[in-house]
């Protein structure tokens, strides 16, 4: 028996000492594995933070170019705003005179018709003041030849008087 416990205990010994040699393999794995895996966490961490750099850098251009833009668009407003402020300005103004001349239009149109009126009345008191005149003309030519006419008559007359 004691042959038989030596073996029985060479055997325990030795499935204790293969037992303990699989849990320090064990062990080894695990302590292994976990550095792998902590080293892998890192390294994602790592990457993690470069990406968050990047993107924070890129969202500082993002930034800077949006405050450039606001400020080229402020510029664009400031320029087009007295352009439309005065165009504005001179519409409303060509629609004042538009309602002006209206009236002032209306008003030449009667002025001419009264002026056409007046001038046709005119020529025709002109034209009538001309026949006038020509028909004077006649008369006191007229009125000459039988003045001269008469008078003639008379010196005979007179002639023939003293001539007796």
């Amino acid at each position: 028996m004691t042959t038989q416990k030596q073996m029985v205990l060479v055997k325990n010994n030795s499935g204790q000492q293969q037992q303990q040699q699989l849990d320090d393999k064990e062990d080894e794995m695990s302590r292994s594995a976990i550095a792998m895996f902590r080293a892998k966490e890192e390294e994602i961490e790592r990457k993690k933070m470069e990406v968050r750099g990047r993107v924070q850098a890129q969202m500082g251009r993002a930034e800077v170019a949006t405050k450039r833009l606001a400020e080229i668009r402020e510029e664009l407003e400031a320029l087009a705003d007295p352009l439309r402020k005065e165009v504005s300005m001179v519409r409303k103004r060509i629609d004042a005179v538009n309602k002006e001349l209206k009236p002032l239009g209306l008003s030449c149109q009667k002025k001419e018709r009264e002026y056409k009126e007046v001038l046709e009345a005119f020529n025709e008191k002109n034209k009538e003041k001309t026949q006038l005149v020509s028909k004077l003309m006649e008369m006191v030519g007229e009125s000459e030849r039988m003045r001269m006419k008469k008078l003639e008559e008379l010196s005979k007359s007179i002639s023939t008087l003293s001539a007796e």
